[in-house]
């Protein structure tokens, strides 16, 4: 089951997720929501659209933006529209 991990904490897991250019992206219920902040930060991909982004904290340490989702993608990108993707050190596997 694909598992989303950063310092030893289960970030996600999900036998349901959408891989886009090797990414996966889980669904937001899979994501254990206490170890997610907000972030203000935005990004915009040509075909998929815009993109939000959530700092994930664990035991006190901070990994900013390290988790991103399209809540609104273009038509192209619709299946990942509410599902999250990893980067900067999560590692999913």
């Amino acid at each position: 089951m694909p598992t989303a991990t950063w310092n030893g904490a289960i970030l996600a897991q999900s036998d349901d997720t959408v891989v886009v250019e090797g990414n996966h992206y889980f669904p937001a219920d899979s994501l254990h929501a206490d170890l997610f902040e907000d972030s203000g930060t935005h990004s915009h991909c040509p075909w998929k659209g815009d993109a939000s982004y959530k700092t994930v904290v664990v035991d006190g340490q901070r990994n900013p933006d390290a988790a991103w989702y399209y809540p609104d993608p273009k038509s192209a990108a619709a299946e990942i529209k509410g599902r999250f993707a990893f980067w900067k050190g999560v590692k999913v596997g």
